[in-house]
């Protein structure tokens, strides 16, 4: 799994549109509130040349990509904190995913209504993130009421847990996120247990009419100044192309996107954000005849990365035999990557790098 992506936004601003785009789910769409209730949930491979690549020059029987799993979370209301809207129920699907992608509508369809009656992507961010913020003020009330009251009989533990609710109800109250609040040690784990709404890594999905895909028009420019000054990345799209592409084989589709001058498909640009904003990596294993990509956090040792693939692996890890993807290309086999030096031996110190190929070697 590469991980779960959470796609939400206000009512009507094409979620599930970019849903059915990106997973053929084929999720009801319509242009009324609520149209999405329960969240429609959507697994799909991660487009992956690399994989591609390697399998051409090895000819596996079997060849399984990483998945991404995605939500289309029904549309948030400005109240939701308080329920409006089944707004509660609505905010607890989020705490299920890795990542949000904040769907923002940029077009104009006066067959589409707006819950405001205009489009003004900031305010419509803004109106997300606030509900956001009370939401995780109110989850923060209730540990910090629990916690002063195990203060009051003498509970050790609490004292701290009051020190990091303090810091971040603080925060909150500026009426900022706590995604960029770092803590260490026993802090961030009483942090990472609270499951605050404002922590998950964030980025926009612009929503355009074809007449904006080059990223023009007034509305999307007042969108991604908004991001740029809050640090976050910005995925256009426009849904309802993408809607019609999907429908295509998938030779059609590709030179339908050259001729539009677009640079590969939704999907491949939601991974590729999605990736460097939760900082993963892909390895890849071939064991007997199977070929398979795993995604793990960058920075994961080689121990762990084995454990993704089996628990034994990494409790009786011995080595991993690792050599690039760039190398590999090169070369064109393992005999001849050892060959020539490039077949390295790690151990359990060795840090996954995007790209290795590895091989693990492990006693049970």
């Amino acid at each position: 799994m590469g991980f779960r992506c959470g796609i939400v936004g206000l009512p009507n601003v094409g979620k599930s549109t970019l849903f059915n785009a990106i997973t053929a789910a084929g999720a009801e769409v319509a242009s009324y509130r609520f149209c999405t209730i329960d969240p429609n949930i959507g697994i799909v491979p991660v487009p992956d040349k690399r994989l591609e690549n390697i399998a051409k020059l090895i000819h596996p029987k079997k060849m399984i990509s990483t998945t991404l799993e995605f939500f289309d979370i029904a549309g948030l209301v400005k109240g939701a904190s308080k329920g409006e809207g089944l707004g509660n129920q609505f905010l607890d699907h989020i705490r299920n995913v890795d990542a949000v992608a904040h769907t923002v509508r940029c077009f104009e369809n006066e067959n589409v209504a707006h819950d405001f009656g205009s489009i003004d992507p900031v305010r419509d961010i803004e109106v997300i993130h606030t509900e956001l913020i009370l939401a995780d003020l109110q989850t923060l009330e209730r540990r910090k009421a629990k916690a002063e009251k195990m203060h009051r009989v003498g509970a050790k533990e609490a004292s701290l847990e009051l020190e990091v609710y303090q810091e971040v109800q603080t925060v909150l109250n500026q009426g900022n996120s706590v995604r960029k609040l770092h803590m260490t040690g026993e802090k961030e784990t009483i942090f990472s247990d609270l499951h605050l709404l404002t922590g998950k890594p964030v980025f926009y999905v612009a929503n355009v009419d074809q007449k904006e895909l080059k990223g023009e028009g007034s509305c999307l420019q007042a969108m991604i100044k908004w991001a740029q000054e809050e640090g976050s990345k910005v995925v256009i799209i426009c849904g309802d192309l993408e809607a019609e592409l999907s429908e295509l084989e998938e030779e059609e589709r590709e030179e339908f996107r050259r001729e539009l001058g677009l640079e590969g498909s939704s999907l491949e640009r939601l991974v590729q954000v999605g990736y460097e904003i939760l900082s993963l990596v892909t390895f890849y294993t071939t064991v007997s005849s199977e070929l398979r990509a795993w995604t793990v956090s960058n920075g994961t040792p080689a121990p762990k990365a084995a454990g993704k693939i089996h628990s034994d692996m990494e409790r009786g890890f011995i080595r991993a035999e690792v050599i690039s993807f760039s190398d590999f290309m090169t070369c064109g086999s393992d005999h001849v990557a050892r060959e020539k030096g490039l077949l390295r031996s790690e151990g359990k110190d060795y840090l996954i790098r995007d790209g290795d190929i590895v091989h693990f070697r492990f006693h049970v």
